[in-house]
């Protein structure tokens, strides 16, 4: 048995179980709940050929994520892996992509859960769980990865039980395949949707050097998007064959909506519950990622050096934690994240579509999966960004730039 790396200034206590639950927990989040209006009025009746390529291009991603993942066992993810495979410049993109869009997600996710427990409340409870999830961060990552276990347990539990309820209760609509479809450009603006709802297992890489065994990375990756991948499909069979294309995209809760025509009303709060469950798993799983990418990029200089300090008892990146909460509690106290969320979902393509490029730089002895996968993974997450409504993608690019623009001339002044 080969000891495990000990180059990591994090402590390495996470094995593939708890690895599985971080991903888990960062995939199965709000977008379960909500994705399915949105995709449904881009798609139609063809909602689930939108998951379908989704689940492709997740593949695709994951494959070059747990790769790189085995090879570059460092926190960060696609900033350390685009930092030695591309060079400085498409890691630092890469890093700042991630650090923008997910403390966005970071936001809506509380917002969300603050929406679900008490919605004339929902910024100060939004705040609340800031704080909470923090706290369990910083008080070491396998308290993280409980944590996000049990959270995940319950949701799925939920999910279950609607399934069973709409599928036994409610039967098939008559009209499900009706509604129109926006052809195949609504089936790709319908999977970048998707996507974006359960693009969640890169979170694993993040915490690279906090695994055991950097092999269990591979392993723990694929486990996690085969099993959110399942529970999506389920999901959305269900949402479809109960309520009809037309009734899901017109829908702002249409999980809530398959219990009540399956007449059983009592799982309204639960699912609201769930949701808010879910939020809060996704916010733990979200933020802890964002914290190591930080580290990361603190620790290489294209961030402040202080937030590169790790706590001498607990092993945790505490300063970057702290400044990610920090960032989240400003995005939710800004209230309107609409605009935001979109340029979220283009910079979240453009962190996988450089973890592609830089995993067809592997060489073959370092590959575990075919290099058209990476290929196919980097054309892919350029279609979906680029399917997203042009205002998204602008705003999206444009944010990008203007920090590039900002590190480049600070680079040159220094």
């Amino acid at each position: 048995m080969t000891s495990p790396p000990s180059d990591s200034r994090l402590s390495r206590r996470l094995g593939t179980g708890d690895a599985v639950a971080v991903g888990l927990g960062a995939m199965i989040g709000t977008g379960v709940f909500v994705a399915w209006s949105p995709a449904a009025s881009a798609a139609g009746p063809w909602l689930l050929a939108g998951l379908a390529v989704a689940a492709f291009v997740a593949f695709c991603n994951a494959t070059s994520t747990a790769q790189l993942a085995a090879v570059h066992p460092r926190a960060g993810g696609a900033y350390h892996y685009g930092v030695a495979r591309l060079g400085r410049s498409w890691g630092a993109l890469a890093g700042y992509a991630f650090v923008l869009g997910k403390s966005a997600s970071c936001a809506t996710a509380a917002l969300a859960v603050g929406a679900y427990l008490w919605p004339s409340q929902a910024v100060p409870v939004a705040l609340v769980a800031v704080v909470v999830v923090t706290a369990v961060n910083l008080a070491g990552v396998t308290k993280t990865a409980r944590v996000g276990a049990v959270l995940v347990a319950l949701v799925v539990a939920v999910l279950a039980v609607v399934v069973g309820a709409g599928l036994g209760g409610a039967g098939v609509a008559s009209d499900w395949s009706a509604g129109s479809s926006g052809g195949l450009f609504g089936v790709l603006g319908s999977a970048a949707v998707l996507f974006y709802a359960f693009a969640g297992y890169a979170r694993i890489a993040t915490l690279g050097e906090e695994v055991r065994d950097p092999s269990a990375v591979p392993r723990a990756v694929v486990i996690s998007l085969a099993s959110v991948l399942v529970l999506y499909a389920v999901v959305g069979v269900t949402v479809l064959l109960v309520l009809g294309s037309s009734e899901v995209a017109s829908s702002s809760q249409p999980l809530r909506d398959v219990a009540d025509a399956a007449g059983a009303g009592w799982l309204s709060p639960v699912v609201a519950v769930a949701a808010a469950v879910a939020a809060l798993g996704a916010l733990l799983s979200l933020q802890a990622g964002v914290g190591r990418t930080a580290f990361a990029m603190a620790s290489s200089g294209d961030l402040p050096g202080w937030l590169a300090a790790v706590h001498p008892r607990r092993k945790v990146p505490h300063r970057a934690e702290l400044a990610s909460a920090v960032v989240t509690v400003l995005f939710v106290l800004i209230g309107d994240l609409a605009t935001t969320l979109g340029a979220s979902a283009f910079a979240v393509l453009v962190y996988y579509a450089i973890a592609n490029a830089a995993s067809w730089r592997l060489a073959p002895s370092e590959r575990r999966w075919p290099r058209w996968l990476s290929a196919v993974g980097l054309v892919s997450c350029l279609l979906l960004a680029v399917s997203l409504p042009w205002r998204t993608v602008l705003v999206g690019a444009a944010g990008l730039l203007v920090v590039m623009a900002v590190r480049w001339a600070l680079l040159r002044r220094g």
